[in-house]
């Protein structure tokens, strides 16, 4: 007959494995009620930790979360971050972050390393495209492993905080629709990021409402970074004079994007809006920094941290809802200095 496992306590309780290690280490983060249930799975069981279970499940690190991002250098997810640590702090909790740098491999083996490692929970930033396996993040939820995602994963049933991003595109391109631009392309992120498809799809949706008609012309295959934009910038806009048909105004995927082209068309000797209007997403606290105020998406990153980690500890503790939550927050067009009418 085989031991008695935590998982088996975690199963017999209808409780996470973490929710159980707290109890074990009589944390006061569980609520007396779900505390008295997996107590009385113990009893019931007979499950006697031992080993690492007995200085706490947890034990290699301690009382911690994960957060997986996908890019290391991108300031959007510090700012997360920021949100994130503020709240596990408060629970005395520290955060471990690691970056998967758009790989689904590097992500498979960064969830799996982190679930040995027994962290109490996860907040996730998953890679998506067509190829992508989800099976590590299936993993986690036959596991009950406490988790909640930023982007939404398609046919898994999990806690989310993100904002409508096909709204928030699509309000973009309206305001350029509205100062009076007719020849409109995005530049569109990395594939592996369901933001991207779900902000072109914002684009569509914008081109629909209007006179304006929609093709794959109007998609710019960027990338994420400021360098990408700053390529792709001075490539689009060196092969056709404004006057004959280049486009008067950009979306693009990011603010990092979007920085890169307002310096790409600054090199090329083009003025922002007079030739160019150009709208960024994600409104990063760098661009107090910047000269040029950029007309961009604003994301309330730190919130999203905040609630993504409430909503994580609402797990641990035993006292999450039955059906996954599903959090929306607003994202607000900022309008600056780098949007007006079009001068062709």
């Amino acid at each position: 007959m085989k031991d008695t496992t935590i998982e088996d306590v975690a199963e017999h309780a209808d409780v996470s494995k973490s929710t159980v290690s707290a109890v074990i280490n009589d944390r006061d983060v569980v609520k007396d009620t779900t505390r008295q249930c997996v107590l009385n799975a113990i009893d019931t069981l007979n499950y006697r930790p031992r080993g690492s279970a007995r200085r706490g499940f947890q034990a290699p690190m301690g009382q911690s979360l994960g957060f997986v991002i996908k890019e290391i250098d991108n300031p959007y997810y510090s700012e997360v971050q920021a949100g994130i640590q503020k709240v596990a702090a408060g629970q005395g909790y520290l955060t471990f972050v690691c970056s998967s740098e758009g790989s689904f491999e590097q992500e498979e083996q960064i969830v799996k390393q982190f679930s040995n490692k027994d962290l109490d929970g996860l907040i996730i930033t998953p890679i998506l495209n067509e190829e992508t396996d989800l099976s590590h993040i299936f993993e986690l939820k036959r596991n009950n492993v406490p988790f909640v995602l930023l982007e939404d994963v398609r046919g898994i049933q999990a806690p989310l905080i993100d904002v409508d991003n096909v709204q928030a595109s699509r309000n973009a391109v309206e305001h350029l629709i509205e100062l009076g631009h007719e020849r409109i392309v995005h530049f569109a992120g990395p594939e592996y990021s369901i933001h991207n498809s779900e902000r072109i799809e914002g684009v569509r949706h914008a081109f629909s409402r209007s006179s304006l008609v929609f093709s794959e012309k109007n998609v710019v295959r960027v990338g994420d970074s400021w360098r990408e934009g700053y390529e792709s910038a001075q490539a689009y806009f060196s092969e056709t004079d404004f006057s004959s048909g280049a486009a008067t105004a950009v979306t693009c995927y990011n603010d990092l994007v979007a920085l890169g082209v307002l310096e790409g068309l600054h090199d090329m000797g083009r003025d922002v809006p007079e030739d160019v209007s150009v709208i960024g997403f994600d409104n990063l606290n760098l661009l107090d920094y910047v000269s040029t105020p950029l007309t961009t998406v604003h994301v309330p990153k730190r919130e999203m941290g905040q609630k993504a980690a409430k909503l994580l500890f609402r797990q641990i503790q035993g006292d999450g809802v039955k059906l996954p939550q599903r959090i929306s927050l607003d994202a607000e067009l900022m309008v600056r200095s780098t949007t007006g009418p079009p001068k062709f």
